[in-house]
């Protein structure tokens, strides 16, 4: 809450989509009209029911917790290289 503004995005991450902290977290993102990209596992928890159309939900289907955090992972590293494109460029 302190340091989400209007149009900021929340990146949540949840392996069973059901962390409490991170459900509280999408609501606070939510009344502040910031938009939500979710990263779970396991049908989604949760979360999947709290995500509006403006959100992003990026459901790893399986429920083992090391395949979920290994996709996880490789997900977190492409949305970086995306954001140092948009923002550097991209190296030829």
């Amino acid at each position: 809450r302190a340091l989400g503004q209007p149009g900021d995005v929340l990146l949540a991450i949840s392996t069973s989509g059901n962390s409490p902290n991170v459900i509280e977290a999408i609501h606070a993102a939510h009344e502040r009209e910031m938009r939500v990209v979710a990263l779970t596992g396991k049908g989604g928890g949760a979360m999947a029911e709290l995500l509006g159309p403006d959100d992003i939900h990026l459901c790893v289907p399986s429920d083992r917790t090391a395949r979920i955090q290994e996709v996880h992972l490789i997900t977190l590293h492409c949305l970086c290289d995306g954001i140092d494109c948009l923002f550097l460029g991209i190296e030829e």
